[in-house]
């Protein structure tokens, strides 16, 4: 994967913003065509248990890049 370089971030906002491009990669990976993807973003976009998981997912993508960066120490 050349899109990511190391998980060392300057500050935890860069490693909050990772952790959300982490998440979208995953999901561009497990569905790579755009269009079937633009298709569910409608369903999910409203729907307050969609949400909340993808805010989940970038929590534990957040506590890994907290942890390789010393938790910004």
């Amino acid at each position: 994967m050349t899109w990511l370089e190391t998980l060392k971030t300057e500050t935890p906002e860069e490693g909050f913003e990772l952790a959300i491009k982490l998440s979208r990669m995953a999901v561009k990976y497990t569905q790579p065509d755009p269009k079937i993807r633009d298709e569910l973003r409608q369903k999910y976009e409203r729907d307050a248990d969609s949400l909340t998981a993808a805010s989940h997912v970038v929590a534990i993508h957040f506590q890994t890049i907290a942890q390789a960066n010393g938790f910004w120490k």
